[in-house]
């Protein structure tokens, strides 16, 4: 039987409470219940992310795989239908679905992450040219970015007036002149929605495949920003970050052929809304303040 990490069990019910503690208690039974489903034995140790496990595999025909669990989690419903959509193409291949139980069988990838590279600016190049790959036609059903913008423009005015207008008045009216302009005209294209370093695998059969998507529809565009956020270390040194920041963008923009402007745009929206929602669920000082920074380095 399967034993769940501590860190990940603390992970969970810290986030969940009550429902976190029963869903680990049925946890191990899951994974035994969808290996033999499945037809796999376990061929590794258990890893984890925020949310779910990884338990490496292997199938009858020792084909390597890996069993990804979740917890029920609004945040992971549209998971297995982007890797669906792709079909392997840019990603890793959906192998089984049990959608009840929040699991999925992929095809194993495990050479490292975008994350190693050492040349930042060669991971955003590679994943723009991924993020142009996974830019395909959604399917009806997946969640709208351009049906937030309501909420948005909503949202981050009464957080900022609650929090003590953190926000300068310049930076924070950039974001929502993004909110107003560009979150309802977007085409409909299938978006990763949390393209990070880690979350592009090195592979065999392509060079990067994608894990962990949202499956959200609307301007690719809008991953820029969380790909900033995985090399935010070595930016933070950069002698001009402003200067930093654009070129990292640019690259980005350049490899996904983005436009370069909706780009920035959409980094300077989601850093404003990652600086309120950071005060709101207590993030660290220092993560707030680069959150503060980067805003207004990027207000046009």
């Amino acid at each position: 039987m399967m034993l769940v990490p501590e860190v990940f069990a603390t992970l969970t019910t810290d986030r969940e409470g009550d429902a976190g503690r029963a869903w680990l208690a049925r946890l191990p039974g899951i994974v035994e219940d969808l290996l033999g489903r499945w037809r796999c034995h376990r061929d590794g140790s258990v890893v984890h992310g925020q949310v779910g496990v990884v338990v490496p595999v292997r199938r009858q025909d020792g084909t390597p795989a890996v069993l990804k669990v979740s917890f029920p989690h609004p945040g992971n419903v549209h998971e297995p239908d982007a890797f669906a959509v792709w079909g392997g193409r840019g990603a890793v291949r959906l192998l089984e679905r049990d959608d009840a139980r929040f699991a999925m069988l992929l095809e194993r990838a495990d050479g490292g992450s975008l994350a190693d590279l050492p040349d930042a600016d060669e991971a955003m190049a590679e994943a723009g040219r991924l993020a142009r790959r996974l830019a395909v036609p959604a399917p009806p059903g997946l969640p709208r970015l351009r049906d937030r913008a309501g909420a948005w423009e909503g949202e981050l005015p009464a957080c900022d007036r609650r929090l003590g207008q953190p926000i300068p008045g310049d930076v924070l009216g950039a974001a929502l002149a993004t909110v107003r302009e560009l979150v309802p005209d977007q085409p409909d294209t299938l978006v990763h929605g949390d393209l990070h370093a880690a979350n592009v695998l090195r592979a065999e059969r392509e060079p990067w495949l994608a894990i962990d998507p949202k499956g959200f529809v609307g301007d690719p565009a809008y991953d820029a920003f969380t790909l900033l956020r995985s090399h935010a270390a070595d930016l933070l040194t950069a002698p001009d970050l402003g200067a930093a920041l654009l070129r990292r963008l640019d690259v980005f923009a350049e490899a996904a052929e983005l436009d370069r402007e909706r780009t920035v745009r959409w980094a300077q929206l989601r850093c404003v809304r990652a600086a309120l929602w950071g005060r709101d669920n207590g993030d660290p000082e220092w993560l707030v303040g680069m959150y503060d920074h980067v805003a207004g380095l990027l207000t046009r």
